[in-house]
């Protein structure tokens, strides 16, 4: 499986640990959802970062405790119909505010890059080199978006105006002293 972060393909430094497998001492690992949900304590204590693997039919605020502790949360896509990891991803950065590695895991698609971006992701897992590349061009294709969304990048109305990301903009019956 290829990784893209970053806008380039990169070398995936977290090792996956099934539910049945000893837990290394060093390295960055990431842990099926059940397995975390049940060692929570002793994962985040580990000296080296933890991620969680979490499947898109499980409720994202079982893990909103645990968000300050963790480096990486990898969504899951069992099918490129199914989309309530876009959900989850956007509940994760605008809600509960995670600014830790967000990946797209499973059956992610070329067309659905942007979109991914858009809710958050940062970091995808594919499975074709030529889609790994597309991926890492199209980061670079578009610099303006109409919409507000999860991945940080102001909508070209706050750009226009100078507002930051997530500035509210005032209602016509607040003053401004």
């Amino acid at each position: 499986m290829l990784l893209v972060k970053g806008g380039h393909v990169v070398e995936d430094r977290f090792a996956r640990v099934l539910d049945d497998a000893s837990v290394p001492e060093g390295g960055p690992i990431i842990v099926p959802a059940a397995r975390f949900l049940a060692d929570s304590a002793e994962l985040i204590s580990r000296a080296a970062p933890t991620g969680v693997l979490w499947p898109n039919n499980r409720n994202i605020a079982e893990l909103a405790p645990h968000l300050d502790r963790l480096a990486l949360v990898a969504l899951v896509f069992p099918n490129f119909r199914d989309g309530r990891a876009y959900s989850q991803a956007r509940l994760l950065r605008e809600r509960y505010g995670f600014r830790g590695e967000l990946r797209a895991t499973g059956e992610v698609l070329r067309d659905q890059f942007l979109f991914l971006l858009r809710a958050g992701f940062d970091a995808f897992e594919v499975k074709k080199e030529a889609d790994a590349a597309a991926f890492a061009a199209a980061v670079a294709r578009y610099s303006v978006f109409y919409q507000p969304t999860g991945d940080g990048r102001p909508s070209a109305l706050r750009a226009r105006l100078g507002q930051p990301a997530g500035m509210r903009r005032r209602a016509s019956h607040e003053t401004v002293r």
